[in-house]
């Protein structure tokens, strides 16, 4: 696999700040490091008397729990203890994963291990405390459970039907969460349409799969009644206020500290059972306990995502003007909603966000959220835009062939006008500024569409099937306060950034997005040193610390460089005018003549360099009996953003797939995949295209590989990497990268997000691409991931 990248499709104008760091292609200044091994994560952290927890969970996917028998346990060697749910819920409250104004969305309580039965295959059940990892897993074998098994709800088809089990008999039933939106007259729309398409669209659950697997280290200080925890993690604030909240702790005296992650995807921004649960060992056994799930239990306590099924239908004129979208979603979600940020978000967003690159005025909608007796499932790359854009460009892709329309020529007709916004689109999303034509212009070109229109032609002559696949998509961004907070989850939507002078005249930059391995760390570098005007090797990163770091959200839904980003730069742009305000009294000159440049304070009328910032540092910090009396700076800045101005900011942009399919055997090769995107005012082009390249390669793993499989007793079939299939380097395309830039203008900055759009685009592209392959042979194939064995199902020759 390679990555061909092109330049944006405007010119970069009107820099933030001069210097030129905004908009570069900088290299990470912290590759080095990782590269020499010197990252460290949570399994690096080692603290005196730390003891390590395991966890056993149940095999099983819905059972009583009966008898244990651990007494051979407790006599092994380096056991320290053996707790149960009981003991744990003595300190941690239970939680309820819901949000108000999800109106009508209903949860049950749940413990940090359970405590009378147990509802999915992989829920902590008992932990076994030792002073080494091995021992307490040798000691888990060892212990009996008498598990009494209750019917499962597998089928989420059937999880309403009066005949099935009800996991939670307080609850009434298995509906978590319904909702309908419907703009009227969708049913005349539809009887007076010249076609009618409709097709049903599955998706298998899958999960994110990280590098470095979960892990906490809790360390609770007894005699100054301290928390603190290292987690790899993406929101450390938001656990800071968990941790607090349900263990009736003062927040000020819990510290949560994310080093180094090695990965993330959404699995790590939602709080665990066994996050709480081994806080409280700590605190009942006064000693610092280490957890790090492995990979087998990692595939049954993770969360999966994308479990839908999703009915849909389409009206369109015989010119190809879209009328209408009509779309019917059920999905599955596990036997909890996952605390705080619920398993409702990723179905709510694919209603919202169906049909949004077009200008149709006519929708409807319905969605189901249901429980079953499988892992939780909630946020995870993307939430909900791989679904909602396969469901959008599978069925107008679908309508374009019935009418005989080039699928190119139904998206140019169909999407919103470049100069149609602001506007709301038909599910009611608000839309400030989006750039589909331009992105469709640019796909054309940097594929060349009519040519190879022309090779695959000729190539289905000599029985060849290759096909080319298009999606157009939006992203949603820079979210506000309605996702979370105004549902009354304590999330925050804002995040805040500290800039200093240090004596040295080095800039330090405390700031509240953690670095994840996305390059957050870059980009605010960046940032700061243009905004402060000094050479970007000067400005130290600090993120990850609560006790350190300014609120604020942390990394998720696209976030870092619209909200983060804006915040570094308001704090360093107050620091560069309280540098130059220090200098004119230093200087006895007016502030209005000076500058600073590459670190050093110059007059704006000659250019000549005056002082350097490394002498303003000193005398602030060392001589400042010799200023005059109030001139002391102020040499950090703290400063906030929250975007208020839309619910979110959406991005958009455009991917086409090559692929051939053999017929005889169902393999898929993947030729090439181009991907048009306009995230905004682009801080770090390569940076971008390395999160556009990483997105599709895990969307291109939706729509082909990855699939939990469960068995009828709710089991998981293929829960190992032996079995579970992840993409390969070998069997990825070329994938080329092109740029639009329409800045925000919610912000200074401009920027938007480019986390997930890959991942939101590649399996529509993808699927559009086989079922154009395979439309000599009158076959389509709606379920991902798309095996060979579906292909040949589809084709009949199975």
């Amino acid at each position: 696999m390679s990555i061909i990248s092109h330049g944006a499709g405007q010119e970069r104008t009107d820099s933030p700040a001069p210097g030129g760091y905004i908009g570069a292609a900088v290299a990470r200044p912290n590759a080095l490091r990782h590269l020499e091994g010197r990252g460290t994560y949570v399994d690096d952290v080692v603290l005196a008397r730390m003891a390590h927890v395991v966890y056993l969970r149940s095999p099983i996917a819905h059972a009583r729990i009966g008898k244990i028998d651990a007494e051979i346990a407790r006599g092994m060697p380096g056991v320290i203890d053996i707790i149960d749910g009981q003991r744990i819920a003595a300190i941690c409250s239970p939680w309820v994963g819901t949000l108000a104004h999800l109106e009508g969305m209903k949860s049950a309580p749940q413990f940090p291990l359970a405590m009378d039965k147990v509802c999915w295959q992989g829920e902590p059940v008992l932990a076994i405390v030792a002073e080494s990892r091995q021992q307490a897993e040798d000691a888990l074998q060892t212990i009996v459970v008498d598990w009494q098994e209750l019917p499962v709800v597998a089928n989420m088809e059937t999880s309403l039907d009066p005949t099935t089990t009800v996991i939670h008999p307080e609850l009434g039933d298995n509906l978590c969460f319904s909702k309908t939106i419907d703009t009227g007259s969708v049913d005349e729309v539809f009887a007076n349409a010249d076609l009618v398409v409709e097709e049903t669209y599955r998706f298998g659950r899958h999960t994110g799969v990280t590098m470095e697997t979960r892990s906490v280290l809790a360390d609770y200080q007894t005699a100054e009644k301290k928390l603190t925890v290292y987690q790899s993690h993406q929101a450390p604030h938001m656990m800071q206020d968990l941790y607090a909240r349900h263990f009736a702790l003062p927040e000020h005296t819990v510290r949560v500290i994310c080093k180094d992650v090695g990965g993330s995807f959404g699995i790590k921004v939602h709080s665990y059972p066994d996050d709480f649960a081994t806080v409280a060992l700590s605190i009942l056994l006064k000693r610092p306990v280490k957890f790090v799930a492995d990979r087998l239990e990692s595939f049954v306590s993770d969360i999966h995502a994308r479990e839908h099924l999703v009915h849909a239908r389409l009206a369109v004129s015989t010119s190809g003007e879209i009328l209408a979208f009509d779309i019917d979603d059920l999905t599955g979600v596990g036997p909890y909603s996952v605390y705080p940020r619920t398993s409702a978000i990723e179905g709510n967003q694919v209603l919202n966000i169906i049909g949004g690159p077009y200008k149709h005025k006519n929708y409807r909608a319905q969605l189901k959220v249901v429980l079953q007796n499988k892992a939780p499932t909630s946020q995870y790359r993307g939430v909900g835009h791989p679904v909602a854009c396969a469901v959008t460009e599978g069925i107008v892709e679908l309508a374009a062939r019935k009418l005989g329309i080039d699928a190119l020529q139904m998206r140019k007709l169909n999407v919103m006008p470049d100069d149609a916004y602001p506007c709301s689109g038909a599910s009611g999303i608000k839309l400030e500024k989006l750039s589909h034509q331009q992105c469709l212009d640019k796909l054309e070109l940097l594929m060349d569409y009519p040519a190879l229109r022309l090779e695959q032609a000729q190539l289905r002559e000599k029985g060849i099937y290759r096909g080319i696949g298009l999606a157009v998509l939006v992203e949603l961004t820079n979210p506000g306060a309605a996702f979370y907070g105004i549902g009354g989850a304590r999330i925050s939507a804002q995040d805040g950034a500290t800039v200093r002078l240090d004596a040295s005249g080095g800039i330090t930059c405390l700031v509240s997005v953690g670095e994840q391995g996305q390059g957050s760390e870059t980009i605010f570098a960046q940032i700061t040193a243009d905004a402060v005007g000094v050479p970007m090797a000067h400005v130290y990163v600090i993120s990850g610390d609560t006790a350190v770091t300014p609120y604020g959200g942390g990394t998720w839904a696209s976030r870092g460089a619209g909200i983060g980003g804006e915040a570094v730069l308001q704090a360093g742009r107050a620091l560069r005018e309280n540098l130059r305000q220090f200098a004119a009294v230093v200087l006895h000159k007016e502030a209005t003549n000076l500058d600073i440049r590459d670190g050093q304070v110059c007059d704006t009328n000659t250019g000549d360099v005056l002082v350097s910032l490394a002498e303003l540092g000193r005398i602030a910090y060392f001589r400042p009996d010799t200023l005059a009396a109030g001139a002391l700076p102020e040499l950090v800045v703290t400063r906030h953003y929250a975007q208020r101005d839309f619910p979110f900011v959406f991005t958009n942009g455009v991917q086409a797939s090559y692929v051939e399919v053999d017929v005889e055997t169902g393999f898929v090769k993947l030729l090439k995949h181009w991907a048009v995107e306009d995230c905004g005012r682009i801080i770090n082009p390569m940076l971008v295209d390395e999160q556009m390249r990483g997105a599709i390669v895990q969307g291109i793993g939706g729509a082909m590989f990855e699939e939990c499989l469960y068995d009828d007793h709710c089991l998981l079939r293929n829960g190992s990497m032996g079995d579970y299939l992840v993409p390969m380097a070998a069997e990825m395309p070329d994938i080329v990268i092109g740029h639009i830039e329409t800045p925000t203008k919610t912000s200074a900055l401009g920027a938007k997000g480019a986390g997930e759009a890959g991942t939101a685009g590649a399996p529509a592209a993808v699927m559009n691409a086989i079922n154009d392959a395979l439309s000599p042979l009158n076959a389509r194939v709606t379920s991902q991931p798309i095996t060979p064995e579906k292909i040949l199902h589809a084709i009949g020759v199975i």
